[in-house]
């Protein structure tokens, strides 16, 4: 590598692979993967953190100190649509206080839309960058963005149906892991293109009309597994075809702030905050299309998720669709999020039966 940094990332579901792809192809940097989140991490995050601030500040905290533990010796923080903007600057601090010594590059002090400003911030990476390596790098991110978001997709439309249990997981394994291994586009599209083949493939018994449940909320709780505590995972294991339109690729790469308003109109006259018009779009389209369910995901204190919260309600009543609204903070438990998620379960499931 040409650049002697360890640049780490904040654990962010499977997208620290396509962020690992344009520091070490496209800025020829190193880079230290922030280790699996675990509660230990959660733990730390939380006890060194103001006791209001919402949950994904406190598990990227935790994340940030595991990855300087690690080696790293430059921490990325992104630009956020909400509080997000602000946290890097004091997750800085915080960490300075105690005692690691590290640099912070804050992309939200380069927010400025202009592309010389985002130059500035690729060069403090690596002074001697490529401009066109770095191009083609983050090019080459996107498309495995892209990939992993649809491969995702796939694998929690189908992996509660089945025949051979634990044949979708290991499939989706060994595609994460030929992702974060890739070191070129022909690489990433092999492997995409391998798990399509290959998932479609595997025997499933699946019904015509099955369970479907579309998951809606705040952006980093909603597509996170580990801060939602497996949510989509859990639902799809009890036989549920699981839908998620928030993702990097919908939110960031194709999302249509105009359409979507338009569409949402009958609910929202103003924009409402950073997702909000997103998931009341969801909500909307989900429900017109018969799905069997909504889950509402939000961290405690995530002030535009609740301010939805009443045009969900709307939304419920008219389309006669039922709304499972569930809030996580530190403290959150797998025993009681199982309990809900069970009891969520039977609702739609003895619903569905009286419906047909």
């Amino acid at each position: 590598m040409v650049s002697g940094r360890k640049v780490t990332f904040p654990e962010f579901s499977h997208y620290n692979y396509a962020i690992k792809y344009f520091i070490e192809q496209g800025l020829e940097t190193e880079y230290i993967m922030a280790p699996k989140m675990t509660v230990r991490t959660m733990e730390r995050g939380a006890k060194h953190s103001p006791d209001f601030v919402c949950t994904p500040f406190k598990s990227t905290l935790g994340s940030m100190m595991d990855a300087l533990e690690a080696g790293a010796d430059t921490i990325l923080m992104t630009m956020g649509l909400c509080r997000l903007g602000y946290y890097g600057e004091l997750q800085e601090e915080i960490l300075r206080g105690l005692g690691y010594e590290f640099e912070m590059i804050n992309f939200s002090e380069y927010s400025t839309g202009k592309k010389r400003d985002y130059i500035k911030a690729l060069k403090r990476i690596n002074p001697k960058c490529s401009l066109a390596k770095a191009t083609k790098g983050l090019t080459d991110a996107v498309r495995m963005i892209e990939c992993l978001d649809d491969a995702e997709s796939i694998y929690y439309k189908n992996c509660g149906f089945e025949k051979n249990k634990g044949s979708y997981k290991k499939l989706h394994k060994k595609f994460l892991t030929a992702m974060e291994l890739a070191t070129s586009r022909k690489e990433i599209d092999k492997a995409y293109n391998t798990f399509k083949k290959y998932a479609n493939e595997i025997p499933l018994d699946k019904p015509s009309n099955p369970l479907r449940v579309g998951v809606i909320g705040e952006y980093f709780t909603a597509v996170d597994a580990f801060s939602n505590l497996n949510l989509e995972q859990k639902l799809a294991d009890m036989g549920v075809e699981m839908h998620r339109y928030m993702s990097i690729t919908n939110r960031n790469f194709r999302y249509k702030a105009k359409n979507l308003a338009v569409e949402t109109a009958d609910y929202c006259k103003y924009e409402m905050g950073p997702t909000s018009t997103a998931n009341i779009w969801c909500a909307k389209d989900y429900a017109s299309k018969g799905f069997d369910g909504l889950v509402h995901i939000k961290s405690a204190g995530c002030t535009p998720e609740i301010d939805i919260m009443p045009v969900l309600q709307n939304i419920s009543a008219d389309y006669k669709i039922p709304v499972l609204y569930l809030t996580y903070d530190s403290q959150t438990s797998d025993t009681g999020l199982d309990t809900r998620l069970e009891a969520f379960y039977d609702m739609i499931s003895m619903r569905k039966k009286v419906v047909l």
